[in-house]
């Protein structure tokens, strides 16, 4: 097992995934994908567990129905709308149109999204994956409207969370829910199936604030040409298309990544990340100091 000792003020500690080095490196998944036991109780099947296990994601056709698309759309629509949250550090504006991006923290911001959350359908699938009682780490609304938004270039979002977050280990899931229809051509979510089984450490330091940078356009944390062309070249691409109210839920150390939105249909989804409160986040393990607590949380409370 490849470990890299991490000297803090008076502490050194062991690093199960080294990145930000002087040049990349693979090392092999140390975590488990589904934490919980064979058996357990939950709302995801075995056959689906299986398949997360395999490829690092698993698809629900209809998470929320049409009635509740509708109001989590007229509250995103509130939300970008809303001149005094633009002004807040929790909107990230595009460069080129000057439209709302993304807007962090909607679960606090939102009690609508505060409430999907804590609903069942969502917090149940991530106990039940994650064996554990779990907390927000991040959430957010990504909203990528027609005519040129821009996308998010591949990366693993493990390498960002635990470089910059510090969380320590793989014991983490996402859920992105569409709030409108995804279709091959308005730049959907890419994922390299398999692709968690193996982490990417990236080259090159962490610059200070990096995150006021990398939420509009990603530099440090991203592989090489060369590396993403040999894990796609060996794990494939999936892109995921469904109708408003599918989600898909994937493994923290995922290579995903979005192309550009040049149609005339806008691509909405709420994002939210679960940890396990078993994996709260300690020091950065890459970077001068933590990210703001609206893009990585410092509040560990479960979900309830």
């Amino acid at each position: 097992m490849t470990t890299t000792p991490v000297r803090t003020e008076n502490t050194e500690r062991t690093d199960l995934y080294p990145t930000r080095g002087p040049r990349e490196v693979i090392t092999p998944r140390q975590d488990p994908v589904v934490w919980s036991a064979p058996g357990d109780a939950g709302p995801v099947s075995p056959a689906d567990l299986r398949g997360l296990e395999r490829d690092g994601f698993l698809t629900v056709d209809e998470l929320i129905g049409p009635d509740e698309v509708a109001l989590y759309r007229a509250e995103l629509d509130r939300l970008i709308s809303d001149p005094k949250l633009r002004a807040d550090e929790r909107s990230v504006i595009e460069p080129k149109s000057q439209d709302v991006r993304s807007v962090f923290e909607v679960h606090r911001i939102s009690e609508l999204f505060a409430g999907l959350v804590r609903d069942e359908r969502v917090a149940g699938r991530a106990r039940q994956i994650l064996g554990s009682e779990v907390y927000v780490h991040q959430s957010r609304i990504n909203v990528k409207p027609g005519f040129g938004a821009s996308g998010f270039y591949w990366h693993s979002d493990f390498e960002t969370w635990h470089a910059e977050d510090g969380l320590p280990r793989m014991r983490t899931v996402s859920v992105s829910i569409a709030l409108t229809e995804n279709y091959d051509t308005n730049g959907g979510l890419m994922i390299m199936p398999g692709s968690h089984r193996s982490f990417l450490g990236c080259a090159g330091e962490t610059p200070r604030d990096n995150y006021k940078r990398s939420l509009k356009m990603q530099d440090a944390g991203t592989p090489s040409h060369g590396a993403l062309t040999r894990m796609a070249d060996r794990h494939g691409i999936r892109l995921f298309t469904g109708r408003a109210g599918s989600a898909t839920w994937f493994d923290c150390n995922c290579m995903h990544g979005s192309g550009d939105n040049i149609t005339p249909y806008p691509r909405s989804n709420v994002f939210i990340v679960f940890n396990s409160v078993e994996n709260a986040a300690v020091e950065p393990f890459a970077a001068p100091s933590p990210r703001p607590e609206f893009i990585g949380a410092r509040d560990f409370t479960p979900v309830r």
